[in-house]
């Protein structure tokens, strides 16, 4: 690795250890950026400042007579202060336990109790007020740390309670140094749950650094890159990508506002690589084909011909197709239509990972096509995370890549994906059951994934071993695949397939305000009126679009009746995890009586 700023796994150690090993290093370089939210400007930090800022969150954590191992827990976005306060915690030997700033207040109640944490850092009182309910159930936790306080009477008034700007030293300090074991724990990430209560992974600090080292030896990011960060640090996938890879490297992470400030934190900050999920690219990707249903025909033709001959390119460059004419074509059609898309993402993207779940080839084609390299890769939480990955120079779009350096990954006779690597996982929390049927006795992970490897040795998943829709007449139906696929037309913001023992699939989809209203206008209904959404011609154009979105897919993988709701699936009403999966069991038993009508 041509990268003087390269920290080895090897040379850090332990995960704090890298962190001190970068402060020593790079002291001057800028490490973070924030929006100031005071000053209403980006501020940039230094390692030597982020070093300082740890030393002095570590003198307060030791105050509060906690021993190695000890678990103490984040509620709180992307930030220095959830840098700061997981480095204070690490360098005293202690886990950590990240949480979701969205999720429910009864689910944090569970992952507090269940982990045994002692401290817990949330970000506002307002979050604190919300455990209120569950706050006599939490007896591990000795003391909640607020950062921010609306109303600081009510926080004086509560004994375990404090805020952080009174908590931490403003003495200065140094930053704890000890002989950490590589193979520690160093926290416990709990799963989704979306079958059930979840589960904690328990990851040492080898099993993340040697993930990191192995993703920037694939990836090639180094101290040139600038990153921005929106993905949730508490995020297995952002926590080792989009945090200990840019720390390794050297490079910078700037912090987004938000996910609805994301379009104009692009713009400012220019990031030359982007960490992301499937349903960011999904959403740019509407709005593309929303703008093109508002153009003239000769400006369709124009992105699509330009989408076209990219690819073409692209394939060329991959080595998998000859040049041809069409490629003469690009400079012109690169400036008229391609910059444009490339400027939306800031203009400088050198490629953007995409991972978490399925990115629906068209829409990685659109984006390759427009000259934005999209890798994409596969992994989970109990592979810390990442297991395979495409390359620039080694991109098929179609598959999750190759495995990554250091990572064994072979299929059984069942097409099940079994992984084996120094990133796999110590196992789960108080769940030695659970952890056995996960990893055999030759140490192979079970992934859950069926998969099929070619020749190549790129990564293609086919399918869930167990996610199968079994209809009455013994068709099996892939509802992951179909709901993607469903959800490529802009109309449809989620999807869901049913037909478990039934005769035939129905599906609950539902709309997308933007395009619901122009819909209903065009069918004569009312837009507000719930009742429009049984309209007889309604549901014809639905199933037909439907249809056309799985023209594809075999004969038996047709929808019979749809169910058209306005009301999202979210965090807040319990039918999404924190990590945006769907919880079906649950929204199956949401809409029941919804989904029995369809079978009437």
């Amino acid at each position: 690795m041509d990268n003087p700023s390269f920290i080895p796994a090897n040379v850090a150690g332990t995960l704090d250890g890298l962190f001190r090993e970068r402060v020593r290093l790079s002291p001057d370089r800028t490490a973070y950026r924030h929006f100031r939210r005071d000053t209403k400007q980006w501020q940039p930090l230094s390692w030597a400042e982020m070093g300082a800022r740890v030393s002095r969150w570590q003198q307060a954590l030791a105050r509060e007579d906690l021993d190695p191992g000890d678990r103490v827990a984040i509620l709180h976005s992307n930030g220095p202060e959830w840098v700061a306060f997981e480095q204070a915690a690490l360098g005293l030997g202690l886990v950590v336990v990240p949480l979701y700033t969205d999720d429910r207040p009864d689910n944090i109640a569970y992952i507090l109790d269940d982990s045994g944490s002692r401290v817990l850092f949330v970000q506002t009182d307002k979050q604190l007020r919300a455990l209120d309910p569950h706050r006599e159930e939490l007896t591990t936790v000795q003391r909640y740390v607020v950062a921010e306080a609306k109303h600081p009477e009510r926080l004086a008034e509560d004994p375990d309670a404090v805020l952080a700007a009174d908590w931490v030293s403003d003495a200065p300090g140094l930053l704890h140094e000890r002989g950490g074991d590589p193979n520690a724990l160093a926290t416990i990430v709990y799963t989704s749950g979306t079958t059930g209560k979840p589960k904690g992974v328990m990851l040492s600090h080898r099993n993340i650094l040697a993930n990191a080292e192995a993703a920037i030896h694939a990836l090639g990011i180094d101290d040139t890159h600038e990153l921005l960060s929106f993905l949730p640090i508490s995020h297995t996938f952002e926590r080792t990508c989009g945090y200990y890879v840019p720390m390794m490297c050297g490079a910078t992470v700037s912090y987004a506002r938000s996910i609805q400030q994301l379009a104009d934190d692009l713009q400012q900050i220019r990031p030359t690589a982007l960490i992301s999920v499937p349903r960011i690219f999904e959403r740019i990707h509407d709005k593309l084909q929303m703008q093109l249903r508002k153009d003239s025909a000769v400006r369709r033709r124009l992105f699509n011909l330009a989408a076209e001959v990219g690819w073409r390119r692209f394939e060329v460059q991959q080595g998998r197709a000859r040049p041809g004419p069409s490629l003469l074509l690009w400079p012109v059609l690169r400036k008229l239509v391609a910059s444009r898309v490339q400027a939306r993402l800031g203009g400088r993207l050198r490629f953007a990972v995409s991972g978490g779940a399925a990115l629906p080839p068209p829409v990685a084609k659109i984006f390759i096509g427009l000259g934005i390299p999209v890798i994409q890769g596969y992994g989970m939480t109990e592979t810390s995370p990442v297991l395979s990955a495409n390359r620039l120079d080694r991109n098929l779009p179609k598959s999750v890549g190759l495995p990554l350096p250091g990572i064994e990954l072979r299929t059984d006779e069942n097409e099940e994906l079994l992984a084996r690597g120094p990133n796999v996982m110590l196992g789960y929390w108080n769940n030695h059951r659970a952890t056995s049927e996960m990893i055999d006795p030759d140490g192979w992970l079970h992934t859950g994934d069926k998969a099929r490897i070619d020749e190549q040795g790129f990564v293609h998943i086919t399918g869930r071993i167990k996610d199968i829709v079994v209809m009455s007449n013994g068709e099996k139906v892939p509802p992951a695949d179909m709901e993607m696929a469903i959800t490529l037309d802009p109309l449809f913001e989620q999807a869901l397939i049913i037909g478990e023992g039934r005769p035939y699939l129905t599906a609950l989809v539902v709309l997308n305000g933007e395009e619901w209203f122009p819909l209903a206008t065009e069918h004569g209904l009312d837009p507000f009126e719930e009742s429009s959404l049984q309209d007889r011609n309604l549901q014809t154009t639905l199933l037909k679009r439907i249809g056309e979105a799985l023209h594809d897919f075999p004969g038996y993988a047709r929808i019979r009746r749809v169910t058209p709701l306005l009301q999202p699936w979210t965090i807040e009403n319990g039918l999404l995890t924190p990590t945006l999966k769907v919880k079906r069991a649950k929204v199956v038993e949401a809409h029941g009586e919804n989904i029995e009508n369809m079978y009437n």
